[in-house]
Order: structure tokens, then C-alpha cells, then sequence
């Protein structure tokens, strides 16, 4: 187990344990709609927080093809939803099926109907493996500017998606988001947040656990 695992474990039992005592809850004091971190907590978990903001949302499209005899172009096959984002220009990366560490730059050079699916050929930047044919391939496709946050700040409880704005430092409160787009690193926001609000990125999954163990706490008063 990690050390960081180690410290969420302490920290979330140490919370548990003492919920009914006075003095934590006291010194952690559950507010009508947020909860409080300690600085020291926030440090042994490098607790961080990024802003809402509008920034471009990119989806990785991946499969897989073969390469030409020259080692230089790989061709590969996408059918609908996936066919419709990839475009020549796109930057691609791509690796052998054999050794996922050997990636090798890419750009979408030509794209074509063929029978139903769309026929895209890949060149790389270098020369590819000896004795390799089969390549995985991700390509890189931009959907926008939107307003987003990261897809680490957001917590899924059934079909509700929530995150943890920080309104003060040391408070935080749960706020309900309506999603669209899920990229690779962002995820579009439709309603619920505003350009520049602070939002728990990594440690949202401690600030949610301490959060519902006060709550169970106060209820049970």
C-alpha cells in the first residue's frame, strides 16, 4: 500500500472513530451545505484545485492496423461514432502490438469512404519496427472549447454526477454538474459550474468520504 493510501486510511478511520467525540466535531464543524479540511490534511493528501474553465476538450480515437512494407504507413478501419471525428492533419501516436513503451509519433494523412467504414492511413514520423506489421493507434482529436473541469474532480453516485467546489480555502461544498463530452483529460460541463470556480481536482474522493462520515455524524446526534 502506498503512503498516500496509507494516510487516506488514518485520516478516514481517525474521522470515523471520532465522530462521536466533542472535540473533532468541533474542529471540523459541519457547515449547511460544505465541509472543512484542516491545512495539515490537505497537505498529506496534496489536496489540489483547479479552476472551471474553457479550454479545448480532446477524445483519443483508438484501433488498430497494419503497416505498409516500407514501415512508414499503417492503414487501419473506423466505423461510426468513432469514423466521424477523424480527419487528416490529426496527430496520432502509435505502438506495436508487440511493445507498448516503443511509441512512434503519427499524423492522419489520408481518409476515405470504403464500404460503410472509413479507410485512414497513418504515416509516422520515423521508420517503424523491423519485423512488426500490427499497430496499435490513438488519435488525437480536438471537440472544442467548452467549459470543462477534470474528469478526476468528478464523482459519479448513479446518475448523478457531483464535484467539490472550494469557496474558501479550507471549505468545500458539493455541487450537482450536468456533463456532456468525456475526453481524455476534461470533461464538458453543461450546467452547474461557472467559468473560474475552484474545483477539487485530485483528493475529491477524501473531501466526499469526509463529508458523508460528518453528516452521518450530525444525523445520528
Amino acid at each position: 500500500m502506498s503512503r498516500r493510501s496509507v494516510v487516506l486510511l488514518l485520516l478516514l478511520t481517525s474521522l470515523a472513530g471520532a465522530a462521536h467525540g466533542q472535540g473533532v466535531r468541533s474542529h471540523t464543524r459541519l457547515t449547511p451545505r460544505g465541509t472543512t479540511v484542516s491545512q495539515s490534511q490537505a497537505a498529506d493528501l496534496t489536496l489540489t484545485v483547479t479552476e472551471a474553465a474553457t479550454r479545448p476538450v480532446q477524445t483519443w480515437v483508438r484501433t488498430a492496423g497494419r503497416i505498409d512494407t516500407a514501415r512508414k504507413v499503417i492503414t487501419a478501419y473506423l466505423r461510426e461514432p468513432d469514423a466521424g471525428l477523424v480527419k487528416a492533419g490529426q496527430r496520432a501516436r502509435v505502438f506495436p502490438v508487440e511493445s507498448r513503451s516503443s511509441m512512434n509519433q503519427a499524423r492522419v494523412s489520408r481518409v476515405a469512404p470504403d464500404n460503410g467504414r472509413l479507410r485512414i492511413e497513418v504515416t509516422l514520423a520515423a521508420t517503424g519496427r523491423e519485423n512488426t506489421r500490427s499497430y496499435l493507434i490513438e488519435i488525437v482529436t480536438d471537440r472544442g472549447e467548452m467549459l470543462s473541469v477534470a474528469n478526476e474532480s468528478i464523482i459519479e453516485e448513479g446518475d448523478k454526477h457531483i464535484v467539490y467546489i472550494q469557496r474558501q480555502e479550507g471549505q468545500y461544498e458539493p455541487q450537482e454538474i450536468k456533463t456532456g463530452i468525456q475526453g481524455e483529460l476534461y470533461t464538458q460541463v453543461l450546467d452547474g459550474l461557472h467559468e473560474g470556480d475552484q474545483v477539487v481536482t485530485f483528493g475529491s474522493f477524501f473531501i466526499d468520504s469526509e463529508y458523508k462520515l460528518k453528516g452521518t455524524a450530525q444525523s445520528a446526534q
